[in-house]
Formats: structure tokens, C-alpha cells, sequence
């Protein structure tokens, strides 16, 4: 199986659990699900740079420590149910307690160790599950202010909450996270991807010169603040291709954070006939989702 499939069957498996445990609604709460397996959970404030939670296990005991160093609610629930991920998936306890019985995570999408991105997309699964983030996605207007809707109704950050809605939009979305002039991580909708001789965008390149992203991220004052910026764009000027598209290009400053999240967005790409497809290749998945009962 590849490394897509693997991280899809981590998103089903979170769903497949709440499905289970007959969770329907939104919000998802990770930290009564860690109670309802006599795991403790508690806030650690001296985590080592970069960590955003750690897993322990003494004999059959299990505890969740988070970070707080990002005053951010939905960061925590999101570092929570990442180590939701790890207990829950099958390899992960085996494999990272198996010296210490303590392992320390780096949630967020900002690694490729193939454990930490299964528990990111666990827990993507878990607080964004498909059929209810689905609903809520239906009348909202591509773009932003969606995700910034559905980030409140989740309790989840604006970059997880970006990333999930374009896995799961029909729209074209692009969702791009940087730090400086450097990009972190971009995710694109399938619709965004139909578009021809697309240039993707990888970790560590540079922010495309001229885009009110680059510029909004040379103010770190205004980043700090969360100040955000809208314009209209052709979407060669971010992602190259041959197909000149007008796009929205909406950033917005993630505060203390130091980061930037940009949402491409447009209701005029896509590939109509692409629901049949999508409907099978779902379908595929759902036969392979490992079930709890």
C-alpha cells in the first residue's frame, strides 16, 4: 500500500471509532475520549522546542502530556488526539514505547516520519470526521472564511482545519502554510489539481515573488497581529501550469505563531465528471476501514 492510502485508512480508522462509539456531532472531544480509556491526560509547559505532546505508558498506564507554548485551543486538541493516533493505531505502541515507554510527537503536518503524519491524519479524522464536516461545508462559500466557520465549529487551529477542507472540498483549493519567505507544506483539492502541468510546491522553496503572501510575511508586525489580505490572482503566479485561472488569494497572519496560511481558492476549476470516480475510490477505502466492533 502507498503512503496516501496508509494516511486515508489513518483518517478512516478515527472515523470508524467515532462511528463506533456513536459520536455524530460537531464539535469532537478528544479529551473525553483519552477519559474513557483511563488515560490521563495533562498540560506540560516545558516541552522541548518543537514538541507538541509526548505519549507514556508505565506497565498498562497511559498518560498524554500537550504543549502550551501555542495559546491555541484547537493546537491542543490537535497535539491530544495525535497521540489519540498513536494508541490507537495499530504498530504505533510497539513501535515508540518500545524502549522507554515515552515518545514525543511533533504534530502538525511538519514531518515526514511516516508514524507522526498517520497520527496527524488520525487525528484529522477524528475531530474533522468526513460526513459531518461535509454537512457543515455545504453552505458555506469557498475561500477563508469557510475554513474560518468550520475551525469554529470543530474547535480545531485554521491550518489543520484548511488542510482537511481541501482534502474533502469539491472546489479548487489551494492550501499553502509558510514562515518567512519559505513555504512549510501545501495541500491542493482535487479539483485544484486537475489544472495542467501544475509546479508543486515543496518544503523549504521560497514564497513566489510579488503575491500579497510574500508581502504580507515581510510585515512581521502585521503577521503577529493577524492582519489578512484578499486579492484576486492568476493562479500561474502561484502554482505555474499552462492554464491561466483566476484565483482568490486570501492570507492571513497566524500571530505569535510566525506563520502565514494562504487559501487559494476558485468555483470556476474543476472536473465535473470526477464524482464517479470519487465515489468508487470511496467506496474502495470504506472496505478496507477497520471497524471497532
Amino acid at each position: 500500500m502507498g503512503r496516501p492510502f496508509q494516511l486515508q485508512m489513518a483518517r478512516r480508522k478515527a472515523e470508524a471509532f467515532l462511528r463506533d462509539e456513536g459520536i455524530t456531532t460537531l464539535p469532537v472531544d478528544p479529551f473525553a475520549i483519552a477519559e474513557s480509556r483511563d488515560i490521563v491526560v495533562k498540560a506540560k509547559h516545558d516541552t522541548a522546542p518543537g514538541v507538541s505532546g509526548m505519549l507514556l505508558r508505565h506497565g498498562n498506564v497511559f498518560g498524554i502530556l500537550y504543549a502550551t507554548h501555542v495559546k491555541s485551543e484547537g493546537f491542543r486538541r490537535f497535539s491530544v488526539s495525535h497521540e489519540l493516533g498513536h494508541y490507537f493505531l495499530d504498530g504505533h505502541l510497539d513501535q515508540l514505547l518500545k524502549d522507554d515507554g515515552v515518545h514525543a510527537s511533533y504534530a502538525g503536518f511538519v514531518t515526514s516520519d511516516p508514524y507522526e503524519l498517520e497520527a496527524d491524519h488520525f487525528a484529522a479524522g477524528l475531530l474533522m470526521p468526513e460526513t459531518p464536516f461535509r454537512n457543515a461545508m455545504k453552505e458555506l462559500v469557498v475561500g477563508l472564511d469557510a475554513v474560518e466557520v468550520l475551525a469554529d465549529q470543530c474547535i480545531t487551529s485554521r491550518t489543520a482545519t484548511a488542510i482537511r477542507y481541501a482534502e474533502l472540498t469539491r472546489e479548487a483549493v489551494a492550501v499553502i502554510v509558510s514562515t518567512g519567505d519559505k513555504i512549510d507544506y501545501c495541500f491542493m483539492s482535487d479539483a485544484m489539481k486537475s489544472l495542467p502541468k501544475l509546479a508543486w510546491l515543496r518544503k523549504g522553496t521560497k514564497l513566489p515573488p510579488g503575491t500579497a503572501t510574500s508581502g504580507l510575511a515581510e510585515r512581521r508586525s502585521d503577521v503577529i497581529a493577524g492582519r489578512r489580505v484578499t486579492v484576486e490572482v492568476d493562479v500561474r503566479d502561484w502554482l505555474g501550469g499552462t492554464a491561466s485561472r483566476k484565483v482568490t488569494e486570501e492570507s492571513i497572519g497566524l500571530g505569535a505563531y510566525g506563520k502565514v496560511l494562504t487559501v487559494l481558492s476558485s468555483k470556476t476549476i474543476g472536473n465535473e465528471d470526477g464524482d464517479d470516480e470519487e465515489e468508487e475510490e470511496e467506496a474502495l477505502v470504506e472496505s478496507w476501514t477497520p471497524h471497532f466492533r
